[in-house]
């Protein structure tokens, strides 16, 4: 018997994402199962729904995605998920609230069609946000200098231990918080580096026309933000791979087509094995594997 592809959506929001939900049909799976209000208190239930109705050589076909637009409460859903599990009776799952993952790993790729992401001195501002903080995973994890910067050098700081916490590892040498606050430290930051990346919230402009003058050696500069105004000005959000004063320029639409790539194989990924766990790293190998193949 040949067993149909599930994939059971857990939301943390009042109703489910309709954008996670259309990915997934795209993904060509055969039933979407969707859940609302979800709370790392009432995820197990649904977990062992999903677990014990196949045996353990038909697992594979089942699967979990776990979404919302609060990604803390979506990270403590995940480690309930996993909690869930024992020995081979387990499902494949993947972790992108608010998108958070998917859009990192695709920024990142962006970026490195343009430059080696080993040698990249990069700024990653809103760099305390969910997107921000995994942005700056992936760069430290190919190499990268990474300068976090939030507007609070408290905050920034902080993010940036969070990150050595989850990585298990001190990146001293590579990795610093910046606080961003005024003209001053925007000159000294952009002056010195290669790579910058807007992953502020939608509508907040994190750098204007002067301060981008400032990034002369700026390589590419990736603006993450869709809603106007733009997050790095001069950006328009349907920029893609646009040449603009010496630099590469992408907005959010123009990352967002290898977003939305990743997000599809990502969910096809799921149902190759049934242990499978996809968060930031494990995404951006999938996106890395797209990208070597479109090479």
């Amino acid at each position: 018997m040949d067993h149909p592809r599930i994939l059971v959506q857990l939301d943390s929001d009042p109703h489910s994402s309709v954008f996670d939900a259309v990915v997934a049909v795209d993904s060509e799976i055969d039933h979407l199962l969707q859940y609302a209000d979800v709370e790392p208190t009432n995820a197990r239930g649904l977990v062992h729904g999903a677990m014990f109705t196949r045996g353990p050589a038909q697992l594979r076909h089942t699967a979990i995605f776990i979404g919302g637009s609060n990604v803390a409460v979506g990270e403590a859903i995940a480690r309930e998920v996993q909690q869930s599990f024992f020995g081979p009776v387990r499902v494949s799952v993947m972790l992108d609230g608010n998108g958070s993952n998917t859009t990192a790993a695709a920024a990142v790729l962006c970026a490195a069609r343009h430059v080696e992401l080993g040698e990249t001195d990069a700024l990653v501002l809103g760099g305390t946000g969910p997107v921000g903080q995994r942005v700056a995973r992936l760069l430290l994890g190919q190499g990268a200098k990474v300068r976090l910067a939030s507007r609070d050098l408290a905050r920034a700081t902080a993010a940036c231990r969070q990150i050595e916490t989850q990585m298990g590892k001190n990146y001293d040498q590579t990795l610093t918080a910046v606080g961003f606050a005024d003209d001053r430290s925007a000159e000294e930051h952009l002056a010195a580096v290669t790579a910058v990346f807007g992953c502020g919230a939608a509508g907040t402009t994190l750098l204007n026309a002067a301060q981008m003058q400032l990034g002369a050696n700026i390589q590419v500069a990736i603006d993450l933000n869709a809603v106007p105004p733009e997050g790095l000005a001069g950006i328009a959000a349907t920029d893609k791979a646009v040449e603009r004063q010496g630099r590469i320029d992408y907005g959010a639409i123009g990352v967002g087509g290898l977003k939305m790539k990743i997000h599809r194989e990502a969910i096809k990924t799921l149902f190759t094995r049934n242990d499978l766990f996809l968060d930031a790293e494990e995404i951006f190998e999938i996106g890395q594997n797209l990208e070597a193949a479109r090479a």
